[in-house]
């Protein structure tokens, strides 16, 4: 019988077509050309924060930042303030959307909790919500809405989600640690595909800019571990890291397909190991702290 989170990590593909047919109807909520934008969110949330950040940028349209949402820094202005919150209760963003008075959209799988009732614009993805603690699809179908929103075709991506999930992992899983590497957008991913591993399966895994990799972490590389890259290379990396005797993971899919190889990959990892992927030790489906803590 699969997992929650197995069968979630299926639903992507179509859960991204549909997140980008939503894309023109959001279109007012989301932020505009030119506009000076912070995005925010806590872990996973986070992340893909950061990758829609560096997209914007990319893109042309205009000043984005992100935050995780404790560390947003409150003096500095904004003409939107972007919150990723799948759960709509995580005190950070909550509690940050309260003190605010920039204008505020909130993307997320539960409109009808607290952080939807702080904010002017509401996203609902509830149709990708999850029943797994670790989240999978919500997160990807956020950044696939948030791509659509920029003008990217998310066609492609979709088509080769459906490929990543037939993509043969069984051989990575006796890696004894990964580092996973991105350049612009994909950071985001590689911190995402390493927190993934380290909650489903425990395992020892690092995120880095592919750049600044050289300026240190390389000198974990060695047999029997992984250096997975997010997009092209930079040159020489590919030499660097065969020389360590580390295998280097790269893929011809969309980057956000691969990271569904790498969310599949913690769950075999996780199953090899006799843990269960749905419930991480330690971890729950949200956040949600006391007063005197947030």
């Amino acid at each position: 019988m699969a997992t929650f989170v197995e069968t979630e990590i299926a639903a992507q593909p179509e859960c991204w077509r549909r997140a980008a047919g939503l894309a023109p109807a959001y279109a007012e909520a989301l932020p505009q050309p030119g506009e000076r934008v912070a995005v925010v969110g806590c872990g996973t949330s986070w992340f893909m924060a950061m990758s829609y950040a560096a997209l914007r940028e990319q893109a042309g349209q205009g000043w984005t930042d992100a935050f995780a949402g404790s560390e947003f820094p409150t003096g500095r202005e904004y003409d939107r303030l972007v919150a990723i919150t799948r759960s709509g209760t995580t005190s950070e963003i909550v509690s940050l959307l309260q003190q605010t008075a920039i204008p505020a959209t909130v993307i997320t799988a539960c409109p009808g909790e607290p952080a939807a009732a702080q904010a002017g614009g509401v996203v609902d993805l509830s149709f990708a919500d999850e029943e797994s603690v670790v989240q999978t699809r919500f997160a990807t179908t956020t950044l696939a809405l948030l791509r659509a929103s920029l003008g990217e075709s998310i066609d492609a991506a979709a088509a080769d989600a459906e490929a990543a999930l037939t993509v043969e992992v069984s051989g990575w899983v006796p890696a004894t640690q990964v580092s996973f590497l991105g350049r612009g957008w994909t950071v985001g991913l590689a911190h995402e595909a390493a927190l993934k591993a380290r909650e489903a399966s425990q395992s020892w895994c690092e995120a880095y800019p592919a750049m600044d990799y050289r300026h240190g972490p390389i000198a974990v590389a060695e047999a029997g571990r992984l250096v997975w890259m997010f997009g092209e290379p930079p040159a020489g990396l590919t030499d660097d890291v065969e020389r360590t005797g580390a295998e280097l993971v790269t893929s011809e899919l969309d980057p956000l397909a691969h990271l569904v190889v790498a969310q599949r990959l913690a769950v075999a990892k996780a199953q090899a190991l006799g843990l269960d992927p749905d419930r991480p030790r330690s971890l729950t489906r949200a956040v949600v702290l006391s007063p005197g803590q947030v």
